[in-house]
């Protein structure tokens, strides 16, 4: 893939390549000098006892959901996402 550099050195990341890399705006993108210059998305430190947390109230929260009926009602679970979660 070729890039141009553009009027004070802009460079634009087409969005194929940002959501292949899952590159958003306002990410940061680390820049490193080797055969050429190498862009690499500065990945967020994940704090794991914050994750490990995240995850137990999700599972009380999914087993209160499921006390005492095999199948949750329309709407019930609304809010128990493991996607919401993280944002």
């Amino acid at each position: 893939m070729r890039l141009k550099v553009r009027r004070k050195g802009y460079l634009i990341l087409p969005k194929s390549l940002r959501d292949l890399l899952g590159i958003e705006e306002g990410d940061e993108l680390a820049v490193e000098i080797r055969d050429g210059i190498v862009l690499k998305p500065v990945r967020k430190k994940v704090d794991l006892n914050e994750l490990r947390r995240r995850f137990a109230d999700h599972v009380s929260m999914l087993k209160k959901a499921e006390e005492g009926r095999s199948e949750p009602r329309p709407g019930e679970l609304r809010g128990v996402y493991l996607e919401e979660e993280f944002d």
